[in-house]
């Protein structure tokens, strides 16, 4: 196992962003004639294999939410707007990280191959696609509640091709705000014994100078949104109960059995979305709070935690977070299962007619005549 400085590697998710509470400091570039460290056999085995999965399964399954709402005209509605977009940027998290952080458990020390202007890259696009999936969740929330809860104004307000405006804004403040990360990440010298010199994926300027943007992250990226996702999920439930309260005497000019129709399919949406929010709430808890922790430690001078496999959690838990999206619309929507089903069935439906051209000689007449 690696020794705890250079714990975390600068290839793995958010390299620069995590540094700022564990590694990533002038230790993650290892003084001359430094021992060579690895991770041990059963760390890389874990991380490979945990890692490894989610990485399948989330580009499966979010590649399948774009396909399903771009192919379906049915499913073109605003929300699923939003959700292609918070599709798109997990894919980008997935791809940026999770291959990287999987190739550092086998390479030695903090090694990173894809030199400064690779370096640079992987941590704008960590950054813009964890920032565009954060305002992707505040835009399909804000959306649910004009949709609930001021029903008046919602049909000059929501519409598929606003829903796309809103969608290319929230992704335009995403590169803006992650675009200094294009020039506050480089390559330093990493020297071991016995090696030739290497290079390290880490800060342009000293830590400490960025621990305001990380604190920025963590205030706009993470606790503001969720802070106004819960008072919206609020509002939206009281607006539901109300409405319920309603369908059960028949108001509004409709049978019980129609309003209460109606309502459940609005709570059936409402669940899913809340669900969403909920798993980013509690699977980035785990590496905002290390986030948090540790940049008050250096800034008290005090002792950063950096426990390994807590570390491996903590990371695990954000890549699961870009990953089980599709799961949870699988779960709760009906309307997903079938437009899933669907999809999956022309799936394989094409590849079947794909291979008959080459089963076609072993049947019909060319088969009898095999058979004579």
């Amino acid at each position: 196992m690696r020794p705890a400085g250079a714990a975390v590697a600068l290839a793995a998710l958010l390299p620069l962003l995590l540094a700022a509470g564990a590694a990533a400091s002038d230790a993650a570039v290892a003084p001359p004639a430094a021992e060579p460290a690895y991770y041990s056999a059963r760390y890389r085995l874990v991380g490979t294999l945990c890692q490894g999965v989610v990485l399948a399964v989330g580009l499966a399954g979010n590649l399948l939410v774009v396909a399903v709402v771009c192919g379906a005209r049915s499913m073109r509605s605003p929300t699923n707007c939003y959700l292609v977009s918070l599709a798109v940027a997990d894919c980008l998290v997935l791809v940026a990280s999770v291959p990287n952080e999987i190739a550092s458990y086998y390479l030695v020390g903090n090694q990173w191959l894809w030199g400064d202007a690779g370096c640079a890259a992987f941590v704008f696009s960590q950054n813009l696609g964890i920032n565009a999936s954060a305002l992707s969740l505040v835009a399909f929330t804000v959306e649910r509640y004009v949709a609930i809860c001021r029903p008046l104004r919602s049909h000059a307000l929501r519409s598929v091709a606003r829903a796309r405006r809103v969608s290319l804004l929230a992704w335009a403040a995403a590169a803006a705000y992650s675009a200094p990360w294009l020039l506050l990440a480089a390559t330093r010298p990493l020297r071991y014994r016995g090696l030739p010199e290497l290079r390290a994926c880490a800060f342009r300027l000293e830590r400490a100078r960025y621990l305001p943007y990380f604190l920025c992250d963590l205030l706009l990226f993470y606790a503001a949104p969720l802070l106004l996702c819960c008072v919206l999920y609020a509002l939206i439930a009281r607006a539901l109960f109300r409405r319920a309260a309603l369908a059960a005497s028949g108001g509004a000019g409709l049978s019980p059995h129609a309003s209460a129709a109606g309502v459940d399919a609005r709570c059936q949406v409402v669940r899913m979305l809340a669900a969403v929010v909920a798993a980013f709430a509690a699977l980035w808890l785990p590496y905002r709070g290390l986030l948090v922790y540790n940049s008050f430690a250096t800034l008290l001078s005090g002792d950063k935690y950096m426990d390994l496999w807590f570390l491996l959690f903590a990371k695990t838990c954000v890549f699961v977070n870009s990953a089980i999206n599709p799961i949870l619309y699988n779960a709760m929507s009906a309307k997903f299962r079938r437009a899933f089903r669907r999809a999956l069935l022309r799936c394989t439906r094409r590849a079947a007619a794909a291979a008959a051209p080459a089963d076609g000689p072993l049947s019909g007449s060319g088969g009898t005549r095999l058979m004579v």
